[in-house]
């Protein structure tokens, strides 16, 4: 057996035949309310899972078991944490899905396993049968949503202090060179792994290199250009000259317009003053 579940499951075994308090009080939620989350909802919450937080408590192996009083974010956090299984073991945590979804979305219950047998389990529960902490015998079907191993929660949090190791806490991403035979640059490619156990990816750098060079020039093209400026010259003062004897004419034939329109103007002013 794994020597926190070894641990966890002595210091529960002490408390079998606990019975909650009227009022759905707990010794387990006082203490969750006051110590962990310092709030007072807890107190008479379900206590399933507020119980094993206790007992990794007092077993001194919380950092490895987790305390939480929310099951699913309880599994959520042993599937990131690389310690999810769909196989039982003695002093693994058990959850459970009353509705059968099979998704971590819909667990509503926790266990410890004590001992495991063909086709069912033996555990120890908080919560169950409505006000007790008692053994129960659970078939191994579809209600069973997973498994939370501590033992490789530690594993991971080892693995995470080497450095370069580990990268995202629970799911190792390890970039590492490897041969890349078949490629064209003879380049060695990247290999990509997200410790799943699925195909690595091979990101090739010849790409990342040809887009780098690209850009660059790019880069280098725009800082170096510059307007060129106009010449001055012979033809420029010939065009001036052009302009301004055509701008002459232009200006009196629209001075002529405007001292035509004038007397316009004061034939139509007496109408205005009649209106």
């Amino acid at each position: 057996m794994d020597p926190i579940g070894e641990k966890l499951l002595e210091v529960a075994v002490a408390e079998l035949g606990y019975r909650e308090r009227p009022g759905q009080h707990t010794k387990f939620g006082q203490w969750y309310s006051t110590s962990v989350v310092r709030d007072p909802q807890y107190r008479t919450a379900p206590w399933c899972d507020m119980f094993i937080a206790w007992a990794a408590e007092r077993a001194e192996v919380e950092q490895y078991v987790g305390q939480f009083a929310w099951t699913p974010s309880h599994a959520r956090w042993f599937e990131t944490n690389g310690a999810w299984s769909a196989e039982p073991e003695p002093g693994a945590l058990v959850f459970f899905d009353w509705k059968g979804g099979g998704g971590i979305k819909g667990v509503d219950h926790v266990g410890i396993v004590e001992r495991v047998e063909p086709g069912t389990i033996h555990t120890i529960e908080a919560n169950v049968d409505r006000v007790w902490l008692r053994r129960k015998v659970r078939d191994r079907d579809e209600k069973i949503v997973g498994y939370g191993l501590p033992g490789k929660v530690k594993e991971s949090l080892i693995r995470a202090s080497v450095p370069g190791e580990q990268a995202q806490a629970g799911r190792p991403i390890e970039v590492r060179p490897s041969p890349a035979p078949g490629t064209a640059s003879g380049l060695a490619a990247l290999t990509l792994s997200d410790g799943s156990g699925g195909s690595p990816t091979l990101l090739e750098p010849a790409p990342l290199v040809a887009l780098t060079v690209l850009v660059l020039g790019w880069t280098v093209a725009v800082a170096r250009w510059r307007p060129r400026p106009a010449t001055a010259g012979r033809h420029r003062r010939q065009n001036a000259r052009q302009d301004a004897r055509q701008g002459a004419r232009r200006g009196g034939r629209r001075g002529g317009r405007r001292r035509a329109a004038a007397p316009e103007r004061a034939r139509r002013k007496p109408e205005l003053m009649i209106r």
